[in-house]
């Protein structure tokens, strides 16, 4: 009976740490009642009393129930945070005009030099000038589309 309680606390504990790559919930709750199972079955079969085992896999138990609820809101958490490399990183950041002619030029943009192209909005000036704020619209290729950033968008 002692090796059956073992292997339910292995397993237990495989589940949960599984639990914590693959979150989904069942995986957790199914290593939560593995480990309570396995806690109460070798404190029975060494020879402790109910009052001593049912707290010791009560314990197992929340100990387990905690760890699931605790990687499951981080991988949850994770997923809605806004991606912050490559090409879609880029959309959204705020870059500097180093050097424009017509409808393209270089723009500084998280610490590199970027081709741009500017399709200016009808209330806006058409060029753009050395200096000026611009906002990256959308990543084609190595060439970033680019309108001019407004008052609201430079406020930290």
């Amino acid at each position: 009976m002692t090796a059956l309680g073992f292997v339910l606390l292995l397993i237990g504990a495989i589940l949960v740490v599984a639990e914590a790559h693959v979150p989904g919930l069942v995986l957790g709750v199914a290593g939560g009642a593995a480990l309570v199972a396995g806690g109460i079955i070798v404190v029975a079969s060494l020879g402790g009393a109910a009052a001593v085992a049912v707290p010791v896999g009560i314990g197992l138990g929340a100990a387990a129930g905690g760890w699931t609820v605790l990687s499951t809101r981080r991988a949850t958490g994770s997923q809605r945070v806004r991606v912050q490399a490559g090409a879609d990183g880029l959309c959204g950041r705020i870059g500097v005009v180093r050097g424009w002619s017509e409808s393209a030029g270089q723009v500084f943009v998280d610490g590199a030099l970027w081709r741009a192209r500017h399709q200016p909005a009808d209330a806006e000036p058409p060029e753009l000038r050395e200096g000026d704020s611009v906002v990256v619209e959308r990543v084609s290729g190595l060439t970033l589309s680019v309108r001019r950033a407004e008052e609201w968008e430079l406020i930290l």
